[in-house]
């Protein structure tokens, strides 16, 4: 597997998106390493109504407006963290949001940390996901390309990509923005 750095991440977010379908996110914890192939992203541009970047930069989304292959994780809800990989070149803003992945080391870390046994709902949503990995805000601004937390592709990888409406927001919903892997039981809505 190679170990993804900025070149992939800045380009057109969308194309990001679909194409981090099938990668590997990678965690390496002193408990031990959690990994999941990733299923399901949804792409936010800067020019998108439903972008945190919509408006301008403020503190909470610089993050987003680069450098690309950082870490955008921010708090929702008042509860939630979502983790999205920034892309686009320093100073657009754009930053892909990992919605969902499929479970493949570090199963037992997981569920302790999701506080659940069953795996078909362990990731399969984007809080779901971060819980389970135990991502939070010290993640933030993180280079994916160093550190603990790194994405990996596989050259051999093969799935049919579904391009569908984004979950969960009330700006632009209509925009076909979420990618996920046909048929894995994984994907968050199909």
């Amino acid at each position: 597997m190679k170990k993804l750095g900025s070149s992939f991440f800045v380009r057109d977010t969308s194309k990001v998106a679909k194409e981090l379908l099938g990668a590997y996110i990678v965690l390496k914890t002193p408990k031990g390493i959690i990994s999941g192939k990733i299923v399901e992203t949804e792409a936010y541009h800067q020019n998108d109504p439903a972008s945190h970047s919509y408006r301008g930069k403020t503190l909470r989304n610089a993050p987003m407006f680069g450098p690309p292959g950082f870490a955008y994780v921010y708090f929702t809800y008042g509860m939630h963290w979502c983790f999205n990989i920034v892309t686009e070149r320093v100073g657009v803003a754009g930053a892909v949001l990992i919605r969902a992945v499929e479970p493949v080391k570090g199963l037992e870390l997981m569920q302790r940390n999701r506080k659940m046994k069953n795996i078909k709902n362990l990731t399969n949503g984007p809080a779901k996901f971060t819980q389970a990995f135990g991502i939070d805000k010290k993640f933030n601004g993180q280079d994916l390309s160093r550190g603990n937390l790194n994405v990996f592709v596989n050259e051999k990888m093969a799935h049919q990509v579904v391009k569908a409406k984004r979950i969960g927001i009330s700006m632009a919903e209509h925009a076909l923005l979420r990618f996920y892997i046909k048929d894995n039981p994984f994907v968050s809505v199909k």
